[in-house]
């Protein structure tokens, strides 16, 4: 989110210029919250109230109006007011007496990093998917109460400044939106780190030993992203909080916001979220830094009632994609051969995807709003025009960070430099800030290489010789064959589960996706055990001759395999000396 200015002491006039809203949860069970609003000193004649349709961290339209029922608007004396709707999301009320009273229903049964559950257990509020707002009155302080249901544990952890009770303020609606918060009978753990209070706050069904044991995890992960940038931030109020829901009712997810983030996931301490979740916390707590103080100049200021698109993602989400795991082994949670290992993944998922030849990173961040938490019905040609943003970024932060450190330099004092330049004074980034901070850091040869080729274009950096650098080794099997696209069993068929990738062996044969396999070189196949057989003893060059059922008809196609392209990541053990300690100091805790 933006800079905020924060008002410390709000006056008697201005405290009549608050808006307040107040949430209940008398019929949770069935997933609804009751929510009230109170708008005073209204000066327009028509006041637009609506739902958000984005939300701070997503850059697709979610429609969140679409959960809002029992609307009514009454002025000061608790008269009807006249209602009229000009969009899907918006509610115009005329006739007040300068008070606005809204009142309504939400409905909100999935708890992850954009919309809201209500439960028995819980209420996982993302704001803009919970809360209405009037554009107008955007810049006013406001309170918000939250009512626990009667018998009820229920305790709230928010960013937001406490009030008294379960009342808490905002500055203005633009950190209110930026403000998850989770009521629950949740357990909490914190520490104190240069001033400032990181609290834990869990919602799971696990022991207090296993939160012990994971808090100590994310200690060290704020210790060594703190050495990455050099400080921590100055978060408002001097306090960060992740606020995590790990149960099996809730959706996987992550999400950052200024001074807090959301984690949620299926899996319990105990059951894999030990190791599965612990990546997510290194993630989004990166997020503190990079986006919500390091910001791209295109999400300034964030429009809730749009789509919201930046070119930098790749930098913003991809950047700290690359850190994730590279922290989780500085802060001695992955092994080094565990962290090279998980290179693996995206390295090929990157680098043999056609989508290059479509989009550069800058126009693949363009996409957000079509595949971030995005739905449409329509299918759709991912598997050959998109690469994730994160992804992309993830590979390329990597080959910066030992191309900087093959010249005695490191993608730490970068980042470093462009938190001093433009975290710290909260002044946004435009993608040619970064051009210029990178030339001002490495010099105009390593910027304008990186930028030219991979950023503006979408050439690949010279893996072999960087991961050589620092003592790892880049192979491929040229004995093993590759067809070019998923498979899946289905009713006793294979069936080709994707697209397959353009100018892959698949693809030259025009199969395609849906198509059933029902014998290669004649010999009936019926499970994957048998396709994958075959393609274990088949080398580059082998002939396939595929009988197939597209649309209930009966085809045959020649498939020639190729070379699989895929890569492999290792730690050379043969590395010279000079190698092995420069791979030293890039996994080094610091």
């Amino acid at each position: 989110m933006r800079k905020f200015l924060f008002l410390l002491l709000i006056s008697a006039v201005s405290f009549a210029q608050t808006n307040t809203y107040e949430i209940s949860f008398d019929n949770a069970v069935h997933h609804e919250a009751n929510i009230k609003a109170t708008f005073p000193n209204v000066k327009s004649h028509e006041l637009v109230v609506s739902m958000s349709r984005s939300s701070p961290g997503r850059y697709a339209i979610h429609e969140f109006a679409k959960n809002v029922y029992a609307f009514k608007a009454t002025d000061s004396k608790g008269n009807k007011l006249e209602l009229t709707r000009k969009d899907p999301y918006s509610w115009n009320i005329t006739g007040h007496d300068g008070t606005v009273n809204v009142e309504y229903t939400l409905f909100g049964n999935r708890a992850d990093g954009t919309y809201s559950q209500i439960d028995n257990t819980h209420a996982h509020l993302n704001i803009p998917a919970t809360f209405m707002y009037a554009e107008e009155l955007q810049h006013r302080p406001l309170e918000i109460t939250f009512n626990s249901p009667e018998g009820s544990n229920w305790k709230v952890a928010t960013q937001l400044k406490p009030v008294e009770g379960n009342t808490y303020m905002a500055p203005d609606m633009y950190y209110f939106m930026d403000s998850p918060t989770e009521l629950s009978d949740f357990s909490l753990r914190e520490f104190k780190l240069d001033g400032k209070n990181i609290r834990f706050v869990l919602h799971h069904d696990g022991t207090d030993a296993e939160l012990d044991e994971y808090f100590d995890q994310v200690k060290r992960i704020v210790q060594q992203e703190k050495q990455v940038f050099g400080e921590l931030p100055d978060y408002d109020y001097d306090e960060y909080t992740f606020i995590a829901c790990y149960l099996p009712n809730v959706s996987g997810d992550g999400m950052e916001h200024r001074n807090s983030t959301i984690l949620t996931d299926t899996e319990g301490l105990a059951d894999g979220g030990m190791k599965g979740n612990i990546g997510t916390v290194s993630h989004e707590f990166f997020h503190s830094w990079n986006v919500e103080r390091i910001r791209p100049n295109d999400l300034e200021a964030f429009d809730f009632s749009e789509a919201n698109m930046s070119g930098s993602l790749w930098f913003a989400e991809g950047f700290t994609s690359y850190y994730t795991n590279l922290i989780l082994h500085r802060a001695n949670i992955l092994t080094a051969e565990e962290y090279i290992k998980s290179l693996n993944g995206t390295f090929n998922y990157v680098w043999n995807s056609p989508a290059h030849q479509f989009f550069n990173p800058i126009e693949m961040s363009y996409q957000a709003p079509f595949v971030d938490a995005a739905t449409s019905v329509d299918p759709v040609n991912r598997e050959n025009t998109f690469i994730s943003y994160y992804s992309y970024g993830s590979v390329l932060g990597l080959a910066l960070d030992l191309n900087l450190r093959s010249k005695g330099l490191n993608l730490d004092d970068f980042m470093k430099q462009v938190w001093n330049t433009y975290g710290k004074t909260e002044v946004s980034y435009t993608i040619e800030d970064l051009h210029e901070s990178l030339a001002k850091y490495a010099g105009a040869a390593v910027a304008d290489e990186f930028f030219g080729n991979y950023i503006y274009k979408s050439e690949m950096p010279k893996y072999a010789e960087l991961f050589k650098t620092v003592g790892l080794k880049l192979t491929q099997d040229v004995d093993k064959g590759y067809f070019g696209a998923s498979l899946k069993a289905n009713d006793s068929l294979i069936q080709i589960a994707s697209n397959p990738k353009i100018d892959s062996p698949a693809y030259n044969a025009n199969l395609t996706s849906g198509d059933q396999i029902t014998t290669v070189n004649e010999d009936p196949i019926s499970s994957m055990e048998d396709w994958e057989n075959i393609i274990k003893e088949s080398k580059p060059g082998t002939v396939l001759n595929i009988t197939f059922l597209r649309d209930a008809k009966q085809a045959k196609s020649k498939v020639t395999l190729s070379k699989d392209p895929t890569y492999s990541i290792n730690i050379d053990e043969n590395a010279d000396k000079k190698a092995k300690k420069a791979r030293e100091a890039w996994l080094a805790t610091k």
